[in-house]
């Protein structure tokens, strides 16, 4: 395995045509910072590119694969936007590698991938409705790929859920006590796989959330930034930052 020596929010490393993109910002738990976005869209346009990259493994370093939106420099909903487009529109295979927890704009981005693995140990929440907002854009890939029901409660309640539940309900593809182990045969068939095979079967798999991108981005962003910009997203976040319960808890 090689590793590139350049400094970066996101460390990229190589692997037999496996290309592992790694958040490496643990001073805020890899929220998605307008910076962390950025490095991540480049990231994926290289590989991309790239034609002895078979396929992409988004992994993390420290205790949280990613904890949503960066209060403190969040990126504009449409650089999200486009960031989960590129995922979804990559003619590449990408896979989530999961060892800890997922929050928000995390889920986002597990929703995105054709493929997540976690470990038992990862845990998730939507957790927006607790900030006053809502899970607008990061519905694009989860809404046509994950059980309803199960957004519902998820979504409007903001509750923990482990990772057998998030298999249950089709966030994850998987998951095992040694995420690599489980991990180890979906990539060995990714690399037995064709590149051709593989861009047009993916292809056929991210339709109908493309058709959700093509309907719904302009809406959902625009509701994302209105949200955001309002007197309880402000006192949530505010709460948030300081720790305390917001004014509507009872």
């Amino acid at each position: 395995m090689t590793v590139e020596p350049v400094e970066s929010l996101v460390r990229v490393t190589h692997d037999r045509a496996v290309t592992i993109l790694t958040l490496d910002s643990p001073a805020n738990r890899n929220a998605l910072s307008a910076a962390l976005v950025g490095e991540l869209a480049d990231g994926l346009t290289r590989c991309g590119k790239d034609r002895d990259v078979r396929a992409v493994v988004l992994a993390h370093t420290g205790n949280t694969f990613c904890a949503g939106a960066d209060l403190r420099d969040p990126p504009h909903p449409e650089a999200l936007v486009a960031l989960l487009r590129q995922i979804v529109e990559l003619h590449k295979p990408v896979v989530a590698r999961v060892t800890g927890h997922v929050r928000a704009g995390g889920l986002g981005l597990l929703g995105a991938c054709d493929l997540a693995i976690a470990s038992k140990e990862a845990t998730f929440a939507f957790t927006e409705v607790r900030i006053g907002v809502a899970p607008a854009v990061i519905s694009l890939p989860l809404l046509p790929r994950t059980d309803p029901r199960a957004l519902a409660r998820y979504y409007l309640t903001g509750e923990r859920f482990d990772a057998s539940e998030a298999v249950r309900t089709g966030l994850l593809t998987a998951t095992g006590d040694d995420v690599d182990v489980t991990l180890e045969p979906v990539l060995d068939g990714l690399r037995r796989a064709s590149p051709q095979g593989l861009a047009e079967t993916k292809r056929l798999l991210t339709a109908r959330v493309l058709e959700a991108f093509d309907r719904d981005a302009d809406t959902l962003t625009a509701l994302s930034a209105e949200l955001f910009s309002s007197a309880q997203a402000r006192e949530g976040m505010t709460a948030f930052l300081e720790r305390r319960d917001p004014a509507w808890v009872v």
